[in-house]
């Protein structure tokens, strides 16, 4: 008898699914790789820079870092936390060898004016923890000397003193170690704020016209002087104080300087020296 041919056909296979590379997260972004080799390789790529300064620099957003509360922990503690995890400065700091995400501040308004040249003397006022000190050193300062009451470890290249500048006998001790006039006198003091705006207010153009008390007595003919202050804090007599001492006197509100804070600078150039 003879068998009858099947009419069934044979089941299409299923079309291959393109290969999809595990090595890519959800984000599209390549995760990190461990091992010298690929950290090599990783910095390659961004130009020699950390992950966190080339994500700040193309203003690319990091992954929020949470921070569960804690009993030991207040909520304004945890939430400072927070803020420094999530902060890219502060990681930038860290990957670059800086002490404190402050050292930024004092990076961009140099960029913008061009204060600290080659060679030039250097004075910096409340110099804890050494942040502004070691972008000193690093932008040509010949003779760097930082002062604060904090202790902090030794910069290279820089002389410190621990010491409160307000105590009497200080600002003389700083110009003996000094030798000579000062080509800049930088100024990141503040007083610990109270949450009292007016009290705070005062606090901080206390400590601003003490520091220009200073710099009117060593800066060189044509020298310059940076202050923090809070905004509107350079007014009244010592903004008069400073068009009448400088040639150029500019306000500067970094990007490093945290939005919410009310914190910002003023840059006076071009002293004009004292009339003996």
């Amino acid at each position: 008898m003879e068998r009858r041919k099947s009419t069934r056909t044979t089941a299409p296979r299923p079309r291959k699914r393109p290969k999809v590379d595990i090595s890519k997260t959800a984000l599209g972004a390549e995760p990190e790789k461990r091992g010298l080799k690929q950290a090599l390789e990783k910095k390659k790529k961004t130009g020699g820079k950390s992950a966190g300064s080339a994500a700040l620099a193309s203003g690319q957003r990091e992954l929020s870092v949470n921070v569960k509360t804690a009993r030991q922990r207040s909520h304004a503690s945890t939430l400072w936390l927070h803020r420094q995890l999530n902060d890219p400065y502060v990681a930038r700091a860290r990957a670059e060898g800086y002490r404190s995400r402050a050292a930024y501040k004092l990076i961009e308004i140099d960029e913008k004016f061009g204060l600290i040249k080659k060679g030039a003397r250097v004075v910096d006022l409340g110099s804890a923890p050494g942040g502004w000190c070691q972008v000193a050193v690093k932008a040509g300062g010949a003779r760097v000397i930082g002062i604060d009451y904090l202790g902090m470890d030794a910069v290279a290249g820089a002389e410190v003193l621990k010491l409160d500048f307000l105590e009497d006998g200080a600002p003389e001790e700083l110009k003996n170690l000094l030798g000579a006039a000062a080509d800049i006198v930088l100024s990141d003091m503040a007083a610990p704020t109270t949450g009292h705006r007016p009290t705070d207010h005062l606090r901080i153009v206390a400590l601003a016209e003490a520091a220009l008390d200073f710099a009117e007595d060593v800066l060189a003919s044509g020298g310059s002087f940076v202050c923090k202050v809070f905004q509107g804090g350079a007014e009244g007599e010592l903004l008069a104080r400073l068009k009448q001492d400088f040639a150029s006197v500019k306000h500067a509100k970094p990007k490093a300087s945290r939005a919410e804070s009310a914190e910002m600078y003023v840059v006076a150039m071009g002293f004009r020296g004292r009339e003996e």
